[in-house]
């Protein structure tokens, strides 16, 4: 009897390990180049965001590299040093003797990294494609006019298709829960983060910001929130736990 309660313990202590193993945490922040609601530009507070979710992936746009407006300072890579993370930039336009885009910090080092232009009448968008070993990280912002936003579903779908493994799609993507483009992506994407208020970060009032699975064979959403962070941004951060 005592060896079969034994195996039974083992059985569970493995098996929750394997669930442990099995899940992953997925971060999706506009961090507006670390300027805050009170126009303060303050990267430990944005750090300090990061590190409290325990996101082993984490998706972040409006982002600097060396510009001009924040002192050329390489955002993503001060931000990659305060979290201990590795970095991969997607530039979206030059700007001010540097780039502004977005990028992809990961705990686990990406096989492959590579940015797709995406249209945008306004300024120019990018997609930035990472993969890893079991799954792959899309990453985006989209543009602010509908069918800019409505052309870029189709070329992500497009690259989408170059994969078999599962597909994470997180960012800020300038469209409601209601909207067209919501609807189109849902055709292929399955919504992970829900529609809770992500913006203005100080009183919410509309969704905009979301994550989304492709290709996950067993998909289990263990957890969907908008962490509470009304001030170092002018978006709250989302973040989905799956299995």
């Amino acid at each position: 009897m005592y060896k079969i309660c034994c195996l039974l313990a083992l059985v569970s202590i493995l098996t929750t390990s394997a669930q442990a193993q099995n899940k992953l945490r997925l971060l999706s922040y506009n961090i507006r180049n670390a300027k805050g609601m009170d126009n303060k530009t303050d990267y430990d507070r944005v750090a300090a965001v990061l590190l409290q979710t325990k996101a082993p992936v984490i998706a972040l746009q409006e982002v600097d590299s060396v510009t001009t407006r924040n002192g050329k300072v390489d955002v993503l890579q001060l931000l990659a040093q305060k979290t201990k993370m590795h970095a991969v930039y997607g530039a979206a336009i030059p700007y001010q003797g540097g780039k502004y885009g977005i990028g992809v910090l990961s705990n686990e080092k990406p096989l492959q990294h590579y940015t797709i232009p995406l249209p945008g009448r306004e300024e120019e968008r990018v997609l930035l494609v990472v993969e890893f070993k079991k799954y792959v990280v899309f990453n985006t912002h989209f543009s602010l006019t509908e069918a800019d936003r409505l052309t870029s579903v189709n070329i992500i779908n497009e690259q989408a298709a170059r994969f078999q493994k599962p597909i994470y799609l997180l960012g800020d993507f300038n469209a409601e829960p209601t909207s067209l483009v919501l609807s189109a992506l849902q055709q292929s994407w399955t919504l992970l983060s829900g529609t809770a208020f992500t913006v203005p970060a100080t009183t919410p009032n509309s969704c905009i910001d979301y994550i989304f699975s492709r290709n996950a064979k067993k998909k289990k959403k263990l957890s969907a929130t908008v962490i509470n962070e009304p001030m170092a941004s002018d978006h709250r951060p989302v973040l989905v736990e799956t299995r």
